[in-house]
């Protein structure tokens, strides 16, 4: 297969390349590598903006998989109809195909091959470690060396390097020279694929993806809106004086045939990156609709609509990260009921802040926005769920930090339902909890072992709140300045 793109990172942007057809390979080994996640990048750079002295930097490593010998070639056999002339030419292919097809030794590692990332990955990492890098047990693709203050995220072939001193990151670099051609940037103003604004002096930087918004609407051919769209997905409206607000209607307009499902499913599939990387606010409608795009309607159809109207709307937001004491904080709260077939929704806003009664406010690390799979029997219930949800997705990020040279205390996890705190805190005894006896019985173990500490705040307060429900264009357009990643005071 030719893949043709456009890589504005690279030395040469405008790339073609022949890439093997990995599914019709069998290969019988392990071919899964370890690779940073988005959260880990996301507390790099908040340790780069809380470290004395610590700046950021890129390395991308040329030819990371064409460099790699494979110990078992594979073969591969191409049309010659499909070899450009001058290539037949270079390498004296007339009359040597066999049927119309020429057929290829492959001796060294190929992009599409499905052991290639493997091959190269072990490769480099025995070249790492004669040299002191190490890749950290407890967190995938977080790498440190023994006694230099360093430390790189590894995607693949791109480094995300924590340094203080530039004579630790010109060694890396050394070592990577020894074999590989090597692209750096001082500035550290892009890794994979989010463009990194760094402001050292206020101890600050902002994360987003410039062009990403554009580029989508071109490809799915949206037109812009004719008036801006404030939210991304449609609010259920309030019934003032009702006793109770029913949850959502089934969807019951017609089914979408396979072509317009399976556009709403690359769009869908296409916002989600961004929406974990830069613009957390898109979660709740996305979750919305991927929960129903198996069976996708004109229904669902029309809120992806109103979901690109919303994005063509804002298309540049992002998240802003400041200094701080690197401690993990959390807000976790709970919609209740507020899904179709009577579920409810979690959400958090992870982040890192100083170890306060109440931590102040820091762009997210992880957004959680997700439907709680099982009906829950009451809102403490669901605050629970939240609460558990919220907790359980820390627990790793603690042992990151720690590995990193960021001690943890008690991770403060806030929450606005006081029997939920009652509970976890052992304030509140409830008599029928059968149901959710795992959550808070983990919950409380945690706690016992000085790994979090719940508290309870004003639901006016919880940041999580964002995350948990479709609210009108008023509560959007108020909250843009501490959710959209702007240059403001927030926090300070």
């Amino acid at each position: 297969m030719v893949v043709c793109e456009v890589r504005p990172e690279k030395d040469d942007p405008d790339r073609t390349r022949i890439t093997i057809g990995g599914s019709r390979i069998c290969f019988p080994g392990d071919v899964g590598t370890n690779t940073a996640s988005l959260e880990l990048f996301k507390v790099l750079l908040n340790s780069v903006l809380s470290r004395k002295g610590a700046r950021f930097s890129t390395i991308d490593l040329k030819n990371f998989y064409l460099d790699t010998p494979m110990p078992d070639p594979e073969y591969v056999r191409i049309k010659i109809t499909d070899i450009p002339a001058e290539f037949i030419e270079e390498y004296k292919l007339a009359g040597t195909d066999r049927d119309g097809w020429i057929y290829f030794e492959i001796r060294r590692g190929c992009y599409g091959l499905p052991q290639a990332g493997i091959l190269a990955n072990d490769l480099l990492r025995s070249r790492l470690l004669v040299e002191g890098y190490y890749e950290v047990e407890s967190t995938p693709g977080l790498w440190r060396h023994k006694w230099r203050p360093i430390q790189f995220c590894l995607i693949v072939d791109d480094f995300g390097v924590e340094y203080v001193g530039i004579e630790h990151f010109n060694h890396l670099l050394d070592v990577l020279k020894k074999f590989h051609g090597v692209q750096f940037n001082m500035a550290g103003d892009k890794f994979a694929g989010i463009t990194i604004k760094w402001d050292y002096a206020n101890s600050r930087c902002r994360i987003s993806m410039p062009g990403y918004i554009e580029t989508l609407l071109i490809k799915f051919k949206h037109p812009r809106p004719s008036k801006p769209r404030l939210s991304p997905y449609k609010c259920l409206p309030i019934s003032y004086g009702a006793k109770s607000q029913l949850t959502p209607e089934t969807d019951a307009s017609e089914l979408l045939d396979e072509h317009r499902k399976r556009r709403v499913q690359e769009i869908v599939g296409s916002l989600l990156y961004y929406a974990r990387a830069v613009d957390n606010k898109l979660l709740v409608a996305l979750s919305a609709i991927a929960a129903r795009q198996s069976c996708a309607t004109v229904a669902t159809e029309q809120a992806v609509h109103l979901l690109l109207d919303y994005v063509a709307t804002y298309p540049a937001d992002g998240i802003v990260y400041r200094s701080s004491d690197m401690i993990l904080c959390a807000h976790a709260d709970a919609g209740f009921l507020n899904e179709t077939n009577s579920r409810s929704r979690a959400g958090a806003h992870i982040f890192l802040s100083e170890n306060d009664p109440f931590p102040r406010f820091n762009g997210a690390i992880l957004s959680i926005a997700q439907i709680i799979k099982f009906v829950m029997a009451s809102a403490a219930e669901s605050e629970l769920a939240a609460l558990f949800v919220t907790a359980r997705e820390m627990i790793p990020h603690r042992q990151t930090l720690i590995a990193m040279g960021w001690p943890q205390p008690k991770t403060p996890i806030q929450t606005d339902n006081s029997t939920a705190v009652g509970v976890t805190n052992k304030t509140i005894v409830p008599r029928r909890a059968k149901m959710m006896d795992m959550r808070f019985w983990w919950l409380r173990c945690r706690a016992s072992q000085d790994q979090f500490r719940y508290y309870w705040d004003a639901g006016s307060k919880n940041w999580a709140d964002y995350h948990t429900k479709h609210h009108p264009d008023a509560y959007h357009e108020a909250h843009r300045t501490t959710h959209a990643g702007i240059w403001d005071p927030v926090g300070t």
